[in-house]
């Protein structure tokens, strides 16, 4: 899928908003995926997103470990991640029984509020965004990215009588909220500044 492609290549070189699509993308899917294989007594109610959101970000930020093989060999590298950071749970609810500490070489696995707010202001960016397109757009962004439809299923969702058709409004759309997520970044950076002044 050239879309995707074109997206992890940009987050590559560490474009914000290809990042930000990219989570957006993927997030849901694997919060539904993750939300069983946690037992109940190893959560409480926002662990598995919690743990879900951090392996998702920390997997994104080290993009230059993963070959683009098409569409599912990203949600495959990151279920893996989750699935890690599951066992990772695991370990570490069987030792809450005994008082451990940290050493110095050790850090925290959860994520830190840095990345919690990261996590809501690519949301925030995102939702913004999506308002801004119109609605075909809209709809082919939140069919892909939300909903995971296939390039097929776009097609018939938009009546487009071509899957290459379909593919190049979705990659037009997904353009269009980059570029309004990024608007919406330097809007926000610019009102960070403007404050401390």
């Amino acid at each position: 899928d050239l879309s995707f492609t074109w997206l992890v290549q940009r987050a590559r070189r560490g474009d914000q908003a290809a990042l930000d699509l990219l989570f957006m993308r993927h997030i849901g899917p694997l919060q539904r995926w993750a939300s069983g294989r946690l037992p109940r007594w190893a959560r409480s109610m926002n662990d598995t997103a919690d743990l879900v959101q951090d392996a998702v970000l920390q997997t994104l930020r080290r993009l230059d470990d993963f070959e683009p093989q098409g569409h599912g060999a990203l949600q495959a590298y990151l279920r893996r991640a989750v699935d890690n950071r599951i066992n990772d749970e695991f370990r570490r609810v069987g030792r809450r029984g005994v008082a451990a500490t940290l050493d110095d070489g050790q850090q925290d696995a959860s994520p830190s509020p840095h990345e919690e707010a990261v996590a809501q202001q690519t949301e925030s960016r995102y939702r913004a965004a999506l308002e801004c397109l119109r609605p075909g757009d809209r709809r082919l962004v939140v069919a892909r990215v939300e909903l995971g439809y296939s390039l097929e299923q776009l097609a018939l969702l938009t009546g487009r009588s071509r899957v290459d058709s379909a593919r190049v409004a979705l990659r037009r759309a997904l353009f269009r909220l980059a570029t309004e997520m990024a608007r919406a970044s330097r809007c926000a950076a610019g009102n960070t500044s403007a404050s401390r002044e």
